[in-house]
């Protein structure tokens, strides 16, 4: 599956701090439980790739209806 492919499984994910000092982001959905810990600033630059993705994603959605 490629990353614009538009799929049907659906999936709950939950952020928050650990008490190790970790940034965890959990996922959990169709049978998977996925428990992603990062560094904090490993998920500053998720966050900041996240903001650019929403950025592409409204320029593009700014695309199609004009």
């Amino acid at each position: 599956m490629s990353i614009d492919k538009e799929s049907d499984i659906s999936a709950n994910i939950q952020i928050g701090p650990t008490t190790l000092g970790m940034v965890r982001i959990y996922i959990e959905g169709e049978g998977v439980e996925l428990p992603l810990d990062f560094e904090p600033e490993e998920a500053e630059e998720i966050a900041e790739e996240l903001r650019a993705a929403a950025e592409r994603a409204r320029q593009m959605s700014k695309g199609k209806k004009g």
